[in-house]
């Protein structure tokens, strides 16, 4: 019946004499109803079955947003709906859309080089045994890195030198974190960690301060954490954390900053590391109720733990942004670095980091961009990247068309996959990818 009314309505079009350019946009208005009406029906399934408490969608192209919608509400108890407004975490989505565009603008100045290497450029890896990794293999993770490592787990003991964490709950491991249970005893080290502000310390938390001494630990930590063969593909938190220091070390500027530079030429201000610096905090989605190592609501501070170990501003997460800002960098690429005139990022740059260089190995990673091998849902030139927290943007610069799905599917618990579990956001990018 749809059909019919959709080919009833455009004969209709045509007997009122509308031009041929009329009749393409009213066949885009129908393609784009038709991907609505998908959406809502994914979104209201994936609500209902509890996938994420709420969401924020934007699709659109090059030079114009289709659709821009809010679902469901800021957590499980379902008493703030999600506004246009409202920023969410976006874990690793962080890793391109932070550290990656600045390493796009400083190599496009030609103020840093794909093959500088690390050891030669952050002081503190010289004479280590990654000091000759490249930015080009940090980029695209064949670093032979690990994939992380829980600095934080060395702040934390227990009173009785039991493990932090038990597979089985009891008594004394009453409270779940991630398929795990946390010790009931455990005490924080009062050598590196203050419960209040104190000279020289970095915020970690909204309660919580760090001895920068730490950061020897960290770098000492990360030296060593080389054990897979280099060339080969591992995606690794610690990569975007070295990205990040050679470019702070290279610019003698932050990340934050450099970040922000680019996004004040782009007009987008909901978008940024540590969000309560710059909206409030009803504004914020909060994330996972973390019972190990903050004992709380996360709200307003990044989930990732390396990036709190940071203070909040890191290469592999710590960006908080709403869809609507997103959007507009994901016009920004589509036209070749360019947004409303203005060259943003140029455009071979862009061209470079948004192709998968290593393809020939069977690689189909790009420089920062996550890029996936042709399947039922994804195109060669497609390039985008996901986050821990439960977000997600995806290009395809042949069509010109872009999806962002911010969801915080970690609150309460980061042991919520659902998902994954039913390829939710690939399944809505294969629909408005068609």
């Amino acid at each position: 019946m749809k059909k019919i009314t959709v080919r009833l309505t455009l004969v209709f079009l045509i007997s009122l004499g509308i031009g041929c350019r009329s009749l393409k946009n009213s066949k885009k208005y129908f393609d784009t109803k038709q991907k609505e009406v998908y959406i809502d029906s994914m979104m209201n399934n994936a609500l209902e079955k509890g996938f994420f408490p709420g969401a924020q969608i934007v699709v659109g192209s090059k030079d114009s947003v289709f659709i821009l919608k809010n679902y469901g509400y800021h957590d499980t108890s379902k008493k703030q709906l999600v506004k246009t407004d409202n920023v969410y975490d976006l874990a690793s989505m962080s890793k391109v859309l932070g550290a990656t565009l600045v390493a796009m603008r400083l190599v496009g100045e030609d103020k840093i080089n794909l093959e500088d290497k690390l050891g030669e450029v952050v002081a503190v890896y010289k004479n280590t045994a990654i000091a000759d990794l490249t930015l080009f293999e940090l980029l695209t993770h064949t670093s032979g890195l690990k994939s992380g490592i829980t600095f934080y787990q060395s702040l934390l003991s227990t009173t009785d030198g039991s493990p932090l964490l038990s597979n089985q709950q009891s008594a004394g491991y009453p409270n779940s974190f991630d398929a795990m249970y946390v010790n009931k005893n455990i005490v924080y080290d009062t050598k590196y960690l203050a419960f209040e502000p104190k000279e020289n310390y970095v915020q970690i938390y909204k309660n919580m301060w760090l001895n920068p001494e730490f950061y020897k630990t960290v770098y000492g930590r990360i030296a060593l954490a080389n054990n897979n063969p280099r060339g080969n593909y591992l995606y690794s938190d610690l990569n975007l954390i070295l990205v990040q220091q050679m470019m702070e070390a290279k610019t003698g500027i932050t990340l934050d900053q450099l970040a922000k530079e680019i996004y004040s030429e782009l007009g987008i201000s909901k978008i940024g590391y540590n969000p309560l610096k710059w909206t409030s905090e009803e504004n914020v989605i909060p994330t996972e109720i973390d019972n190990f190592f903050r004992k709380d609501t996360i709200k307003g501070f990044v989930h990732d733990e390396a990036a709190a170990i940071l203070g909040g501003v890191s290469g592999n997460a710590g960006l908080f942004a709403n869809a609507a800002s997103i959007s507009v960098i994901c016009q920004m690429l589509l036209n070749n670095g360019k947004y409303h005139g203005k060259q943003i990022l140029k455009a071979k740059v862009v061209a470079a980091f948004t192709k998968s260089p290593l393809a020939k190995k069977g690689i189909y990673r790009g420089l920062g961009f996550d890029k996936r091998k042709p399947d039922a849902f994804y195109k060669k030139s497609d390039f985008g990247h996901t986050g821990y927290t439960g977000t997600f943007f995806f290009l395809n610069p042949n069509n010109n068309k872009f999806l962002i799905i911010l969801t915080n599917r970690v609150n309460p618990s980061r042991t919520n996959r659902l998902m994954y579990k039913d390829d939710f956001s690939s399944k809505i990018w294969k629909q408005i990818n068609n």
